[in-house]
């Protein structure tokens, strides 16, 4: 196996409400592969597909009931310490909950959480380390 990730899907449970969260609040772009079932957006050399929960436990063959932690999050490297607090900004003026505010970090970088329409969560952070872009 390659080592890569090509496509991350979320279940999630109203696609067009999810489907504006990331194309017109977060500004991700649209892949022209979507279609009313499904939303694909261009993430560089990975997509982030919006797929319905129901649908895509069925397609896994798994309950689509969960709680809690899933034990996954995403997370979104920026350039600078700035960019961490404009994108948590951003995407809590496209919906999201901020789950944790931008701190600085005990690896000596700065970061927080948000959590998407659904509850996924996702790191935003700046890492004085490296980039990964």
């Amino acid at each position: 196996m390659e080592p890569r990730i090509s496509l991350i899907t979320l279940g999630v449970e109203n696609l067009p409400r999810s489907w504006s969260f990331y194309q017109d609040g977060l500004g991700f772009p649209l892949r022209g592969e979507s279609s009313a079932e499904v939303a694909f957006f261009d993430l560089g050399s990975t997509w982030l597909a919006l797929f319905p929960r129901v649908e895509l436990a069925a397609d896994a063959g798994v309950s689509p009931e969960a709680s809690g932690f899933s034990g996954i999050t995403l997370a979104h490297n920026v350039r600078t310490k700035e960019q961490v607090d404009e994108v948590l900004a951003q995407a809590s003026r496209a919906g999201a909950v901020i789950v944790r505010p931008a701190r600085a970090t005990d690896w000596g970088g700065y970061s927080g959480y948000f959590a998407d329409p659904d509850g996924f969560l996702w790191e935003v952070a700046w890492n004085p380390h490296f980039w990964i872009g």
